[in-house]
């Protein structure tokens, strides 16, 4: 890796209203905020919609993971194909594609009619919606001076995980199709605020030289670049497989544990997605206190541990408590803006987008293999045993890859990979 200097970002005390709060700090958070309701929205109408196109009893659950994973493969190749146009052509540009492609898909969602069909947009949607963070992370990054661009991406993660309690309410007052057409139209109505959106100074100045750009092989040519890639994604493990398995299919952990009431997924979910709305404050906020990512990652992977440990804990518990655990799970996984930042911060001006764009999709796209051994699993353990033998793989693989990292808090990031 060789270091050119693009530009050097003053030393600053921050100011909220002309860093913390500026328009792409503004734009990227609501843009986040449109993705998470989105990319939630499925996991709330799963057993409505299904059940609305003739689906019922074990294919609620087999064709809704099928679903998930459609989604997810679409957001592992939206990753690479948004990254890499991300460093050649721009970030504004990526966050206009990206959300209109994923608004059409929404509104298409609302007319499905059939598993395939359904399959397809969500296909689709998964593609739209791998843009959105990546590129409004690296945009943000390069556009706040390095004491502060912790509290921007704090921002971004927290305005933008509230996204999923505003699709539980809609969920509930509105037919799951209309659920889909509200989340399109919110969509189509922030690509009017994108117009005010300014290119990263960063890139600019990059973008005048001669220097390759959006080489997404480049990560996978050099042994050292490949593994801190590796790394960076496989801290977000625990993340997923909290979502994707404990909280997407709560409904069935909580019949097999005897809670008692009805526990919806859509509600679990809710509450997941309060928890974190605070972690990611939190994790944010404590990042920039103790001037450390990698501390904080720890942390809340150790509060992730504990709280999985307390999710298989619930047999015969109420309906109540699953919920409030849900939150606290939320609250442990809530190092999602810290696991980007971390990634964005690890490589040169001319891969950024690139790696923040597939990091976070590659991580969620791990759903796949997830529920795949989640599902293989249970056929011999049964679903609760499962769930925590792949729970642990997860955290184990997170906390290596965690130790082999270095630390990025306050790096300069005025430097190109060679």
């Amino acid at each position: 890796m060789k270091d050119f200097e693009i530009s050097a970002l003053p030393e600053e005390r921050v100011s909220f209203g002309r860093d913390i709060l500026s328009v792409p700090v503004i734009v990227a958070a609501l843009g986040y905020f449109v993705d998470i309701y989105d990319l939630i929205l499925f996991s709330i109408v799963r057993v409505q919609s299904l059940k609305a196109i003739g689906l019922s009893g074990q294919e609620l659950l087999d064709k809704g993971v099928f679903l998930l994973n459609m989604q997810m493969a679409g957001m592992l190749l939206g990753g690479i194909l948004w990254g890499i146009l991300g460093d050649k052509k721009g970030r504004v540009k990526i966050l206009f594609g990206s959300i209109f492609l994923y608004s059409i898909a929404n509104i298409a969602n609302g007319f499905v009619e059939s598993i395939e069909g359904y399959a397809v947009w969500r296909f689709i949607a998964g593609i739209g919606l791998a843009g959105e963070l990546g590129a409004g992370v690296t945009l943000v990054l390069e556009n706040l001076p390095r004491h502060s661009r912790g509290y921007g991406t704090m921002i971004v993660a927290t305005v933008g995980v509230s996204g999923a309690v505003l699709a539980n309410y809609v969920a509930k007052a509105f037919d799951w199709r209309m659920a889909y057409f509200i989340g399109g139209g919110l969509g189509m109505a922030l690509l009017i605020m994108r117009i005010s959106v300014y290119e990263s100074g960063m890139y600019k100045r990059m973008e005048e030289k001669e220097i390759s750009r959006g080489n997404f092989f480049s990560l996978f040519t050099n042994r050292k670049r490949f593994f801190k890639y590796m790394n960076s994604i496989l801290i977000g493990l625990p993340i997923w497989f909290c979502v994707g398995i404990l909280i997407t299919f709560s409904p069935e952990f909580a019949k097999t544990m005897n809670v008692s009431g009805t526990v919806s997924a859509g509600e679990a979910v809710m509450f997941c997605y309060i928890g974190l709305v605070f972690g990611d404050f939190a994790s944010g906020f404590l990042s920039q206190y103790l001037r450390s990512r990698k501390k904080v990652v720890f942390l809340f992977q150790i509060l992730t541990s504990i709280s999985i440990v307390l999710y298989f804990f619930l047999k015969g518990a109420d309906a109540s408590l699953f919920y409030v655990l849900s939150g606290v799970i939320g609250f442990a996984i809530g190092y999602w803006a810290i696991f980007i930042t971390i990634a964005a911060e690890q490589f040169g001006t001319n891969i950024r987008a690139t790696v923040a764009s597939t990091v976070p999709n590659f991580i969620r796209g791990t759903v796949i293999p997830i529920t795949f051994l989640f599902q293989f699993a249970k056929k011999y353990l049964g679903i609760i045993n499962a769930g925590a033998v792949v729970g642990a793989l997860c955290m184990l693989i997170a906390f290596y890859a965690l130790y082999r990292l270095e630390e990025t808090f306050d790096k300069d990031l005025n430097y190109v990979e060679e």
